[in-house]
Formats: structure tokens, C-alpha cells, sequence
């Protein structure tokens, strides 16, 4: 289910969801982690889903790269968001909050770079990444709040 409304909601929003500017509303179920362990997989799933269909209908202008890379970034980001969940500042856990914007800014900004700026790859992989990990800081906090939100309902428990 979770990878179905990840795909869904970003494909939805492709003008905003692919590009160097892009904030992926969808990138806020990175931060489900906190909360239901197994939504790893499924935000994995489907930024996998989405990257790859961005690709295949050229609403992704980086192609299948990005269906690896991105992926690998939203899976590595949603599994250090489970392990940093207990470390906490004044009871938010910024450092959970704060993996899906460091590893998109890492990954997705040296993706870009590479293929946006050839002949100046470090500078293209920091400007893109910076890009990339605004739209992702906004992501970020509206999974935080989308979390809390869902964790009073208890919508994750037995």
C-alpha cells in the first residue's frame, strides 16, 4: 500500500516530483519509519516504481539511473530514519528527519551533476544536490508531521 501511494502521489505531481528543482511530496513516507519498521520497503518499492515509470514515459528526464540511484538513496534514508528513531532533541528526531535530505542531497545531487554538468561535475553535484535537499527538507517535515498524525490513530498497530 505504501508503495502504491508513493507512486501514485508522485507520478501525480511529476512537473514537481523529477528534475533538479523538485520537491516529491511522496518523499514524506521516508520518515514512516519512525513509526511501522516495514515501510522501509515499501517507500523503496516505490521510488523504485516511480523512477522507473518516470523514466520509461519521459517525465524523468534522468532515466533509469535514476530508478538505481534514487532508490538507493530514499532505501538507505528510510533505514537510517528506523535506526535513529530513539535519538532524540527535545523529542523530535531531527537526525531520522534529516536522512532522506543528506543521502538525496549525496546521491541524487551527484546523479545530477554527473548528468547536468559534465564539465563541472563537483560544482553541478552541489548545486543540484542543494536543490534537491530543500525540496526533500520539505518532504521531510510534512512525513514528521504525517507521522505524528498517524501514530495517535495508532494505524500501525496490531
Amino acid at each position: 500500500m505504501i508503495a502504491a501511494v508513493y507512486t501514485a502521489v508522485s507520478l501525480a505531481l511529476a512537473p514537481i516530483s523529477f528534475g533538479s528543482i523538485q520537491i516529491r511530496i511522496a518523499e514524506a513516507l521516508t520518515i514512516l519509519p519512525l513509526i511501522y519498521e516495514p515501510a522501509i520497503f515499501g517507500v523503496t518499492a516505490g521510488c523504485f516504481l516511480t523512477n522507473l515509470i518516470g523514466a520509461a514515459t519521459g517525465v524523468n528526464p534522468t532515466g533509469f539511473l535514476d530508478a538505481f540511484v534514487g532508490t538507493l538513496a530514499t532505501f538507505l534514508a528510510a533505514e537510517c530514519t528506523y535506526h535513529f528513531r530513539e535519538r532524540r532533541y527535545r523529542g523530535i528526531p531531527v537526525l531520522s528527519i534529516l536522512m532522506p535530505v543528506v543521502f538525496n542531497f549525496v546521491f541524487v545531487g551527484i546523479e545530477l551533476g554527473v548528468l547536468l554538468f559534465p564539465d563541472n561535475v563537483v560544482m553541478g553535484s552541489l548545486l543540484c544536490g542543494a536543490e534537491v535537499a530543500v525540496g526533500e527538507l520539505i518532504a521531510a517535515v510534512l512525513g514528521y508531521f504525517l507521522c505524528r498524525f498517524l501514530a495517535r490513530r495508532k494505524i500501525f498497530e496490531n
